[in-house]
């Protein structure tokens, strides 16, 4: 074993570990989960009377009623709703949704609650649940399609059990929200709410097929009309990359909410955690309700965008502007802020506008409302802003409409955030007010902004003023090359209600992470402050906050941001995911501002984002420099030479090739390419060493692999030489006919009952064995050390042999890396007959012809005694040239569509075959006997 394939071999494995530990710390370093547990008393209805009378896969899925137990009967008549569990989920993943729905539908078992007694057009859910047995419909094009079949029909079935026009609102989780999509234009469908669902690149690409479906499903996002909101989790998602979940733009309502801007949550969410997190579970619950009760598309948007708020989007309602009158007694300012801590007389403050421009009023209010914005549970305390011109008794006043009204979650010192296993509390938001102050009519016009206070009970506080000439928003022209090696200080304009820092420049990709570390003007604590400094991150349509609050035992702050605004292989990524915006939210405390923020790049951060999305590429490019390898080592057979052996061979490639390959590599990442190309990284210079990283990686597992392979064999080895010195079969000129029954009987079971990935695996074992069981490796020794007895093969045909074996053995290497690409189809077969069993036929995958070459060659393998690697006379170009171009698509397209490595290597395999081994199988001749026999 030679030194340079053990230290390449040894490096893998490590910067394997390396990886693998950066990204399983991802969500606890970019994004830590707060979410509290949710509970419930679930029974689950089967709808029995969907049966084959409906559909052929009622044998093979089922369909569920939720409803819990004690709280509602099981009559029907409330909102159809349907749940579609993702891949490898299971219909009890609704229940968290379903049982939030029905207690706050009730207040208590079989009683309504006030708030929807008053009100006929609310109802109960009816909340059905798809069963798929956790099919894994991640890794199977037919198996999502029968999933999506099989949901149609369900709506069809669900509807009519309801009164005419009767629509559904549909909730999907994962996969599911493809199976969803897929079912677009549906009349029936009221509104989509998909949860972590990948909508743009499914997070295995290993079926033509499913990218079929993907390309389908983004037409009809793209052109219905039917409201579609995604839910993200954002990093703490290591299932799906969170920049495919961002669903695109269309003709209609298409929003992304991040839970890590959801009012009321603000976290980030895992894969499978986002249907029980009990912050997200209640809003997608109230949510369903009230679809319910309304039946036009601008009031399904309405619904959505009040209950799965992320900030982004405010419609108000006017009617609160008729008759106003401030509230007595009225209080003059002469200072441009107003604070009140535990108010408990209701006023109307009056605060004199300065005489900039450019000004605008901000306004926090803890735990009660402005304009309908307020925490689940608010406060009697609200209030509400005018803009005054004239004398405040006698002066005209209208409202001042706002650029922002949010909610702000309540991040205090010396609190996690958010809390592990309990998350923020929302009934503690604070209420964010921003409006732009607009230019006055005439220059000594006296104006005033009056902010009317009212439900004060000595409860919550409010604090608000004014920044004039844009003095709260900066711009810096950082990108990021200055901030890869070293801190950048960005300084920040002293003590503000609120600054935004914007940044054009930085990239805002979800491979980067960023550390950002604040500093406070003076060594004090903020643990007085009413509203401690608080991070907004903002990128595209994602929001994250921070908590920057200093205290006396955390004096200092250190932060990792990141942002999910783009990515690799996402289409129609904005600027390649440049620009971000920085805001701070504060009370006015001059103990507690900041100074200045320090920006750098993460790498731990950012190596463990790497990690997470470039997994599937390993599986192409293990392929791409096996194939490399099986090139030269066909090329010095071909130039008269002895077939070298797979440790050779490697050996070889380890020191002439890679060196030259991993220098291309990073020169060809740096060409703008489609996404699909490469890495998908559109040529963005920051990101070119990951190719010669990850192709140094892949070599080192390709010679592990080996040493694996060559372990497993040596038992096989050593008992054949002892059983059965030769296990070839004397070359007979042409194939068996009971060869070519059992052949034609694998055809058929293949065309009838088993995916031909079966057969593909079957083939490798029966060539694993050829290698392991071959003893011609064993006789090398004693071959060259003394004279052949009487019937031994003579030296040029144990060469031959030699020849033979190698060859043998890189083409095992070849089948074994090939073999991940069909394992996930595999598990889909196995998975579905243990769920489903022969209830029904498994769609697709019934190709014979893509494993009829790999049949041939592997059978000839194993008894012939001529070399596959001699180059025929008809060939005008030596067939080997045919790998190193299977290498190229490996390497070029195999970590974004890797279903087209497989198709390479098919091809290269296919007219191997045919040209040096079909006449020679089914005839006992060459091409030249053959074209001579017919002269």
């Amino acid at each position: 074993m030679a030194r340079t394939q053990v230290f390449l071999g040894f490096l893998s494995l490590g910067l394997l570990l390396v990886l693998y530990k950066a990204a399983s710390q991802v969500p606890s370093t970019l994004s830590p989960q707060g979410c509290r547990m949710s509970y419930m008393s679930p029974s689950y209805l089967l709808q029995s009377s969907f049966n084959r009378t409906w559909t052929h896969l009622a044998d093979r899925y089922s369909l569920w009623l939720y409803r819990e137990v004690g709280w509602e009967d099981q009559t029907l008549g409330g909102v159809p709703v349907l749940f579609i569990p993702g891949n490898a989920g299971s219909s009890r993943q609704a229940r968290s949704i379903a049982s939030s729905a029905t207690r706050q539908y009730y207040e208590s078992p079989h009683k309504v609650a006030s708030e929807f007694a008053d009100k006929q057009s609310y109802r109960p859910l009816d909340l059905y649940t798809l069963e798929f047995n956790e099919d894994l419909s991640a890794f199977h094009g037919p198996t999502l399609e029968s999933e999506a079949a099989y949901t149609e029909k369900a709506i069809t079935f669900i509807l009519s059990q309801y009164p005419p026009n009767t629509s559904i609102v549909i909730m999907a989780h994962s996969m599911g929200g493809v199976v969803a999509t897929s079912l677009l234009p549906n009349p029936n469908i009221a509104a989509i709410i998909t949860m972590s669902t990948p909508h743009t690149l499914p997070p295995a690409r290993f079926d033509r097929r499913i990218a079929k479906i993907y390309e389908s499903s983004l037409v009809s996002v793209a052109e219905d009309m039917t409201p579609i909101l995604s839910l993200c989790g954002g990093a703490t998602d290591m299932m799906i990359p969170s920049e495919s979940c961002v669903i695109p733009d269309g003709e209609g309502y298409r929003k992304t909410v991040f839970t890590t801007a959801l009012e009321g949550c603000w976290t980030g969410v895992g894969h499978q955690v986002m249907v029980w997190c009990h912050q997200v579970r209640w809003r997608v619950a109230r949510a369903a309700l009230e679809l319910g009760a309304v039946s036009t598309p601008s009031q399904r948007i309405a619904v959505l965008d009040r209950w799965l708020n992320d900030g982004h989007s405010f419609s108000h309602h006017s009617s609160d502007d008729v008759g106003w009158t401030p509230s007595a007694p009225v209080s003059l300012t002469l200072d441009e802020k107003l604070t009140l801590k535990n108010p408990r007389e209701q006023h109307t403050y009056f605060l004199p506008i300065g005489g900039s421009p450019t000004s605008k009023f901000i306004l926090y209010l803890s735990q009660g409302s402005i304009m309908s914005v307020s925490p689940p549970y608010p406060l009697p305390l609200s209030a509400s802003v005018r803009l005054c011109r004239g004398s405040p008794s006698t002066g005209i006043c209208e409202i001042l409409m706002p650029t922002t009204v949010r909610l702000l979650p309540t991040l205090g010192p010396d609190r996690p955030a958010p809390p592990p296993l309990e998350g923020i509390d929302e009934s503690e938001g604070v209420v964010y007010f921003a409006a732009d102050i607009p230019e006055a009519e005439e220059i000594q016009e006296e104006r005033w902004v009056a902010v009317d206070v009212r439900g004060t009970d000595g409860r919550g506080w409010l604090q608000g003023g004014f920044i004039h000439d844009n003095r709260g928003r900066t711009t810096h022209n950082l990108t990021v090359h200055g901030v890869l090696h070293r801190d950048v200080t960005v300084s920040v304009q002293g003590s503000s209600l609120r600054q935004i820092l914007e940044f054009p420049k930085l990239s805002s990709d979800a491979l980067l992470a960023y550390r950002l570390t604040p500093k406070f003007s003076v060594s004090r604590s903020c643990d007085e402050t009413l509203l401690p400094p608080l991070l907004q991150l903002a990128a595209g349509p994602e929001s994250h906050f921070y908590s920057l609050a200093a205290s006396e035992t955390h004096p200092q702050t250190t932060l990792v941001i990141h942002a999910h605004n783009s990515g690799p292989f996402i289409h129609n990524s904005p600027s390649h995911g440049n620009g971000m915006n920085l805001s701070i939210y504060s009370t006015l405390d001059d103990g507690c501002a900041i100074e200045s923020i320090a920006l750098r790049v993460d790498y731990w951060g950012t190596l463990g984002n790497v990690a997470a999305r470039y997994w599937v590429a390993c599986a192409g490019w293990t392929v791409g420099v096996v194939l490399w390898v099986l090139f030269d080592a066909w090329a010095v057979h071909e130039q008269g030479g002895s077939m070298p052996t797979v440790g050779q061979s490697l050996e070889s490639f380890v020191k002439r090739r890679l060196p030259l390959l991993t220098v291309t590599a990073f020169f060809v990442s740096l060409i703008p390419m489609p996404v699909n190309i490469l890495l998908g990284n559109s040529g963005q210079a920051i990101f070119s060493p990951i190719a010669p990283v990850l192709l140094i990686l892949v070599t080192g597992m390709v010679c592990i692999s080996w040493w694996l392979l060559s372990l497993f064999m040596w038992p096989f080895n050593r008992l054949q030489r002892f059983t059965n010195p030769s296990c070839r079969r004397t070359e007979d000129t042409r194939v068996h006919r009971r060869t070519a029954f059992s052949m034609l009987f694998i055809f058929a079971l293949i065309f009838v009952f088993v995916p031909w990935q079966i057969a593909f695996l079957g083939c490798y074992i029966f060539h694993f064995f050829t290698c392991a069981t071959d003893t011609t490796n064993t006789r090398q020794t004693t071959a060259a050390s003394r004279t052949p007895p009487p019937r031994s093969p003579s030296p040029a045909r144990l060469s031959s042999s030699l020849d033979i074996h190698q060859q043998n053995t890189h083409i095992l290497l070849l089948m074994t890396w090939l073999l991940p690409l069909v394992a996930p189809v595999l598990a889909v077969w196995v998975r579905t007959l243990a769920t489903a069993g022969l209830t029904t036929p498994f769609d697709g995958d019934h190709n014979v012809w893509a494993v009829a070459p790999w049949l041939i060659l592997v059978d000839y393998a194993s008894w012939t005694q001529s070399s596959l690697l001699s180059r025929e006379k008809i060939e005008p170009i030596s067939l080997r040239w045919l790998f190193l171009g299977a290498s190229g698509v490996a390497f070029m397209v195999g970590a974004g569509r890797t279903y087209r490595v497989f198709d390479g290597v098919w091809l290269a395999i296919s007219l191997a075959v045919m040209i040096r081994i079909g006449p020679r199988y089914w005839g006992g001749q060459s091409w030249p006997q053959i074209l001579r026999r017919g002269k």
